[in-house]
């Protein structure tokens, strides 16, 4: 299973390499790769933001840094959109619960958007999301934290990962 992170702070997911996850990725049952759109981002200072088209306050992430690492994840994958969804975290997804993990779990991954400043230009995220995710209704900084929980939540029910495949049939939520 393969789980891609578009973030600007790929630092935040050094907190995998402990417990569940870590022994998840030594077993080769999970691959991490975290994409900074910064790096796909043109001029001198690598902007990733711009104003709102239409106004507003704040800033969003602009749509080219972005398409140009996701057409790099499908690159480096060798999938289509159809093997890899793209997930973005948003209060307004649908909220995650254990039958969602579940599913994800039984799957091949997914490319997960972790969004910043007051969210992405929505014309990008018109052609790219295939799903939002929520954890609540409530609003974070940006999607890593929620990023972090799905990996765990699914991570933790791949073979291999727990000291005994039993304990995640057995507990209790």
């Amino acid at each position: 299973m393969r789980f891609d992170v578009i973030t600007l702070f790929p630092d935040i997911f050094q907190v995998l390499q402990h417990g569940v996850t870590r022994r998840a990725m030594d077993s080769g049952s999970m691959q991490l790769h975290c994409w900074n759109p910064r790096d796909f981002a043109q001029g001198a200072y690598r902007r990733v933001d711009d104003r709102p088209f239409g106004g507003g306050p704040g800033m969003v992430m602009m749509a080219e840094p972005l398409f140009l690492c996701l057409q790099a994840i499908r690159s480096d994958r060798g999938q289509d959109r159809t093997q890899a969804p793209l997930w973005l975290f948003s209060p307004i997804g649908e909220p995650m619960k254990q039958p969602l993990v579940q599913d994800c779990s039984q799957g091949g991954g997914a490319v997960l958007l972790c969004g910043r400043y007051e969210g992405f230009d929505q014309r990008a995220l018109d052609l790219v999301v295939d799903d939002e995710i929520s954890l609540g209704d409530f609003v974070l900084a940006g999607g890593e934290l929620a990023a972090l929980c799905v990996l765990e939540a699914v991570v933790r029910l791949r073979p291999g990962a727990l000291g005994n495949d039993a304990s995640s049939v057995e507990e209790s939520f």
